[in-house]
């Protein structure tokens, strides 16, 4: 059973963070380039936020929303 364990820690530790290591590395020369992953995340996020109140907004417009409090059958 310790052999499992242990080749999930191998499997982790060796391989799958990997990545990760190599940007611990490189934020003590970049701070910038060490934190490209969450730049490009946050932008990722910030883009399909905007375009989610867009698409709320077009519905709203429309009246295709039904904001009735029994739209659910769960809330009557």
């Amino acid at each position: 059973m310790r052999a499992f364990w242990e080749g999930i820690q191998t499997l982790f530790v060796d391989f799958l963070f990997k990545p990760l290591d190599f940007l611990r590395h490189l934020e003590l020369s970049s701070w910038w380039f060490a934190n490209i992953v969450s730049w490009t995340m946050i932008a990722i996020c910030g883009y399909y936020i905007v375009y989610w109140c867009k698409q709320l907004k077009l519905h709203r417009d429309n009246n295709e929303e039904n904001q009735d409090t029994t739209a659910h059958s769960f809330l009557k």
